[in-house]
């Protein structure tokens, strides 16, 4: 067939980037070269409209044992000669399509990821937005996601450890779903996904390749439409059973030593794997698709070297101790074939029945090679006018606290999630540590090491809709405070850059701002970027999604003794707000679901502030000197009250003497950041005070802890069961 531009258009490449394959091949491309330049080429995979931002972030320092983007995922020195590796990555495009196998692909993808390298995972975690919960829609997306996500990580035998999870109209069309995995292994075992040494041979191991999922990166590259919903092989399908075998066996055949290089086929397949494994080590291949094996009959080479077929990959082996690898991958009933091997002339070479059916550099195919970078126009989006225009005196104080925290406690965002938590499996392999201690991040022993990591992942998209920069920076600030109030030392972040369409420039107003934001918050917590993810195109017909930068943080616990829960402990114990109450309901719940208002300022916000009380807090619960530390984020202070009286059923008094300048609804359900809760004994009280006068850190007594009534401004409020009822069925009455 006669390649044209148009046909390049057809597989979403531009007239601009054909034409410059053309030069760096010399040459009009044939049909499977084109396939495999616009996989390669995709946002997905190419990264071309944010690598230009992405390498102004914070990418070495601290603990980091290898640069971002260098391996699957980042690498980070745990002590005692380990090292924790995590990443998170998005699957919203297929989540939205066909949402269980689109999510529980996300999860397989993502383990992948981390055990490619040669860790073991230990636990995952995800974020995800959908719709309006009175929407049917969403009800089917939202069960078909969490059901694939239990049933991958409950078959595969990690436990989600945690997440989060919002309701906002502009994610109707476009759910997200972003996946993260943590895992731990010798700091010295790493497997690089590189290939090299003349004449090895590069094994294909795992599941045979299917039609499912073929152009799976092209079609995350770009809006979804009505028509999208026809496009169903795009979509994988996964088979956790056959990842825990391929887990099992890649970490034994690590072990042989007989390893070059490893790395998982995720998107774009086959020609990701072969470009990126040599164009890293400056090599290429020859490969026999022939050998391939394959599920289905009469593939053709593009179909071969573009499916997305799940729990596959790709490894080079050195020569002659082929029968080690071999006998490995047979002992745990796995396929492993030699397709081809290694040569030294920068070329890929894709032989298909006896012919010759593409040749092209590994080089000019990958991000930072050959794949174009752009930098698109942004301009400053004019709904911030409103958002800049907001005025709190226009919103009238609340009448009525307690009617307006019943409803408050009951909005999806805020309410509990346990519907959704219920169908994960938390405790397999036995070294989740939250299940019935609750604490802001997730908190898991790292078994073997003599440490325990805390988890999180965070990010209020409203407050980056509000202010791209700050809110950016607040999702890097309160992924830090929710590893703090648990006890642990933040060493490191991933994200998941969740955008609408680059090509508009209000979009890319926002991107570019959140990763300025999201940079300098990461340099001032000292947490590099491991690596991460860009989805661009979450688009609703509306418009775009909310922009939604999803920070996973991990932090050490260096002493078990040092972990730190939420909950009340004990009756009579002092109630203490750290940080300073602040007039502002900016972008809260309670202003956004109660007071109905879209557009509104984003919460106040000081880095250097939340800096020195995060180091108190951290100080506090090395010296042993409180009871709990809970975080002050959706809902408020009311709300994190009452959050932390629900795992023991205490309830408190308290009231707000001292801050009658401060209007009763931002002092009870504003969200302005850099405040904690926390509590302790009547004894600990004084030596608190002094620490935090020596730290400049205002701190002050509101109350005291209850054995289950709840006094509010001297207003009795009832019995915290009642409440923790009201949280804990909202959601679940929903979905009935």
């Amino acid at each position: 067939m006669e390649i044209t531009v148009t046909t390049a258009k057809q597989l979403r490449l531009t007239e601009d980037e054909f034409a410059l394959i053309q030069q760096k091949l010399g040459r009009t491309p044939n049909f499977t070269e084109l396939c495999c330049f616009s996989a390669m080429w995709s946002e997905h995979c190419s990264y071309k409209n944010s690598i230009k931002w992405l390498k102004t972030l914070p990418r070495e320092g601290g603990r980091m044992l290898i640069a971002a983007g260098e391996e699957n995922a980042g690498l980070m020195d745990m002590g005692n000669g380990y090292a924790v590796v995590f990443k998170i990555e998005s699957h919203n495009h297929p989540s939205a399509i066909e949402p269980f196998q689109g999510a529980a692909t996300g999860v397989g993808g993502i383990q992948r990821d981390i055990f490619t390298m040669g860790a073991r995972p230990i636990a995952s975690l995800n974020s995800l937005r959908f719709g309006n919960l009175n929407d049917k829609k969403t009800h089917r997306l939202l069960k078909g996601v969490v059901k694939g996500i239990g049933h991958y990580g409950n078959c595969f035998g990690v436990p989600t450890v945690g997440g989060e999870v919002y309701f906002e109209d502009c994610y109707h069309t476009n759910p997200l779903v972003n996946a993260m995995s943590v895992g731990i292994m010798k700091a010295n075992k790493m497997i690089s996904a590189t290939a090299k040494g003349l004449g090895n041979p590069v094994f294909f191991v795992g599941s045979a390749t299917g039609k499912d999922g073929i152009g799976g990166a092209s079609f995350a590259s770009a809006d979804i439409t009505a028509e999208s919903t026809e496009e169903l092989p795009a979509v994988q399908v996964g088979d956790p059973f056959q990842e825990k075998k391929l887990l099992e066996a890649c970490l034994e055949v690590i072990e042989t030593g007989a390893v070059v290089g490893m790395q998982d086929m995720g998107a774009a397949g086959i020609i990701c794997s072969t470009a990126e494994m040599s164009a890293k080590g400056g090599v290429g291949m020859r490969i026999d698709l022939d050998k391939v094996p394959t599920r289905q009959q009469n593939m053709k080479a593009w179909e071969l070297l573009l499916s997305e077929s799940q729990e596959r990959m790709l490894l080079v082996v050195e020569k002659g101790r082929e029968a080690e690898v071999l006998a490995v991958f047979e002992k745990w009933d796995l396929s492993a074939s030699n397709i081809g091997e290694v040569t030294n002339d920068g070329l890929l070479h894709f032989y298909h029945q006896g012919k010759l059916e593409a040749v092209i550099p590994a080089e000019e195919l990958v991000l930072g090679g050959g794949a174009p970078q752009y930098t698109r126009a942004f301009i400053k989006p004019a709904y911030l006018e409103k958002v800049e225009n907001f005025n709190i005196n226009s919103v009238a104080d609340v009448e009525n606290l307690q009617s307006a925290v019943n409803a408050l406690i009951q909005i999806p965002n805020i309410a509990s999630k346990k519907w959704v938590a219920e169908q994960y499996d938390s405790m397999v392999g036995t070294a989740n540590a939250s299940t019935n201690a609750p604490s802001d991040a997730a908190v898991v022993i790292a078994k073997g090491t003599g440490k325990a990591l805390a988890m999180t992942v965070d990010c209020n998209s409203k407050y980056v809709f509000a202010n791209p920069y700050i809110g950016s920076a607040i999702a890097v600030a309160e992924a830090a405070r929710n590893i703090i109030c648990s006890g642990g030392e933040p060493i490191g972040i991933t994200n998941c850059l969740n955008f609408g369409n680059p090509y508009d420039p209000e979009v890319y107003y926002q991107f570019v701002e959140s990763i300025k934001g999201m940079g300098d918050a990461c340099r001032a917590f000292n947490t590099p970027v491991t690596g991460g993810n860009v989805s661009f195109y979450n688009q609703n017909p509306d418009g775009p999604v909310y922009p939604t930068p999803t920070i996973g943080m991990v932090g050490i616990i260096e002493d078990f003794k040092n972990r730190m829960t939420l909950d009340f402990k004990q009756p009579a114990d002092v109630i203490i707000l750290v940080g300073k109450p602040v007039n502002d309901i900016g972008s809260s719940e309670y202003l956004q679901k109660i007071k109905q208002v879209n557009y509104s300022n984003v919460p106040h916000f000081n880095l250097e502030e939340e800096l020195k009380i995060q180091k108190l807090v951290l100080q506090l619960i090395k010296n042993h000197a409180i009871q709990s530390a809970h975080d002050i984020s959706e809902g408020g202070l009311i709300t994190t009250l009452l959050e932390k009286g629900f795992h023991r059923s205490l309830g408190f008094e308290v009231n707000s003497k001292g801050f009658e300048h401060i209007r009763t609804d931002a002092f009870w359900m504003g969200e302005a950041q850099g405040r904690v809760v926390i509590t302790c004994s009547v004894i600990q009280w004084p030596g608190i005070q002094q620490l935090a006068q020596k730290l400049q850190v205002p701190v002050h007594a509101i109350g005291h802890v209850t054995s289950g009534e709840i006094v509010v401004n001297n207003e009795n409020w009832g019995h915290i069961s009642t409440w923790k009822n009201l949280y804990d069925n909202a959601l679940q009455k929903l979905m009935q």
